[in-house]
């Protein structure tokens, strides 16, 4: 805890700096470089064409069938470059169509391991141990840097980026470097993108007994106690790095409840104290944060002092939970599975959803509600369906297990599965269709931290829905059924 006490009087941060989540630290990172190449950020210059989007052809039939499709997905991102990446490697974290390219988000390929090992078979955990290895690669071979960093995102596939300026190689450079995602600025290293991978090495241990999984875990956890531990009235651990090795003074709710999972896993599978420690620092922050008047948890902090109390995002409602199982925190879902519920109906004017199609769920903040912003001249849609964050209500649903939470967790599972049906057609994987990914957001919609979800194929939210549809947790270990 810390050594002042916090005042909590309602009041937000300085209006020049913008709350931070891990996301935004996409468009943090991102947006010098973009603008550079003639865009106006990273995550705008990237959208897609506006309007509505094609449907798939077909139904993927079953809940059983559904979930082998989108395990399918998740194997064809990590394939994508077959001739150019034939060892370690990582997902290509969205569909050619966004505009991204070849990006693998470190965070998509954490849970993408993570997914692979709860589905269970075979082909699919040997999957997980190419991506845990890239992870490793990653680490091991930073151009700039041998401290146990990861980057926010690295290339793994080929593409001629917009200014055009080739970028002719996969994951790994032929100085054996590994490929870093320079040209959107993707340099940073934010706690909550080290926490995650973190965490999906240590699952890769506890299923494999393989050493430099643990040893690359501990070596992740040691970057983030040693150069983001806050020593700030709300203490916790701060943003990370930007890619210029700046310390970004910003600390979030959501990181903090990654780093209570990842150094509680470390002291279990280390049996060192030291995790402990670092595990209550980041638990403290996290408790700081609840409002027990809303029954949610703050965004977190611009300077260490202050709270931010706007926007309220979903993700620290569904983590808290999966992280902690605090009784004194499970309402949080229910917050969030009322709150932030939205209907997307094609019928409305700014929705993407094909004719006569609607979808319903959650969306990502408060502020993505009332958002009116736009992205290259296409208005968001405040009813759009965050997919990714309906199937991590689902999961925590299913895993808090009170009367009610498993039909509830069906339905959204449900929803998600008709949007793996009618979402997304036509898409690609480094130029090779693809099919059962599920989209990041049923219609174009702002998360109200600087960025937006698109209607592509997306490596996490398929991810998230693979944890809802085998009922796994990822941010507790994971044990072989």
């Amino acid at each position: 805890m810390p050594n002042s006490p916090i005042d909590q009087t309602p009041r937000t941060s300085s209006p020049t700096l913008p709350p931070l989540s891990r996301r935004s630290f996409l468009v943090l990172g991102g947006a010098a470089a973009a603008v550079a190449a003639g865009a106006t950020s990273a995550t705008a210059r990237s959208l897609p064409a506006g309007g509505p989007l094609a449907a798939h052809g077909h139904p993927h039939g079953s809940a059983a069938a559904a979930g082998r499709a989108a395990v399918a997905f998740l194997q064809s991102a990590t394939d994508a470059y077959p001739t150019l990446n034939t060892g370690p490697r990582l997902p290509q974290s969205y569909a050619d169509e966004l505009g991204l390219f070849s990006t693998a988000f470190v965070y998509d390929s954490a849970l993408a391991v993570i997914a692979l090992l709860a589905d269970g078979r075979r082909s699919a955990e040997q999957t997980a141990r190419a991506i845990g290895d890239g992870l490793v690669y990653a680490q091991e071979h930073d151009p700039g840097y041998s401290d146990g960093r990861l980057r926010q995102g690295y290339n793994v596939g080929p593409y001629t980026f917009y200014d055009g300026n080739p970028q002719p190689y996969g994951f790994v450079l032929p100085d054996g470097s590994a490929n870093i995602g320079w040209q959107f600025g993707f340099l940073g290293t934010a706690v909550g993108d080290m926490a995650w991978p973190g965490i999906a090495l240590a699952q890769l241990f506890a299923r494999t007994r393989d050493r430099r999984y643990l040893d690359a875990a501990v070596r992740i956890g040691t970057w983030i106690t040693t150069n983001t531990w806050s020593t700030q009235p709300l203490g916790g651990f701060s943003f990370g790095v930007n890619g210029s090795n700046v310390p970004v003074p910003n600390g979030s709710t959501e990181h903090n409840i990654d780093c209570v999972a990842f150094f509680t896993m470390l002291r279990e599978l280390t049996r060192t104290r030291s995790w402990s420690k670092a595990a209550d620092h980041a638990r403290a922050f996290v408790d700081l944060m609840w409002d027990p008047a809303q029954g949610a948890f703050w965004t977190g902090t611009n300077d260490g002092v202050e709270i931010n109390r706007f926007p309220v995002p979903l993700d620290t409602a569904t983590w808290s939970w999966l992280a902690l199982r605090e009784k004194q925190y499970a309402g949080a879902l229910d917050w969030a599975g009322s709150t932030l519920a939205v209907t997307d109906d094609a019928s409305s004017p700014t929705s993407q959803l094909p004719d006569g199609e609607q979808l319903s769920g959650v969306t990502f903040s408060t502020a993505s509600l009332t958002s009116t912003a736009q992205y290259n001249g296409i208005t968001v849609h405040p009813q759009g369906v965050w997919l990714e964050g309906t199937n991590q209500l689902a999961t925590a649903l299913v895993d808090r297990s009170r009367r009610g939470d498993r039909p509830a967790a069906d339905a959204l599972l449900a929803q998600a599965r008709h949007a793996q049906d009618v979402l997304g057609v036509g898409q690609h994987l480094g130029g090779v269709e693809v099919d059962g990914g599920i989209v990041a957001a049923s219609s174009l919609l702002d998360t109200g931290f600087g960025f937006g979800y698109f209607q592509v194929q997306h490596v996490g939210a398929t991810s998230w829905f693979v944890f809802g549809e085998t009922r796994a947790n990822p941010l507790r270990l994971l044990r072989r059924s």
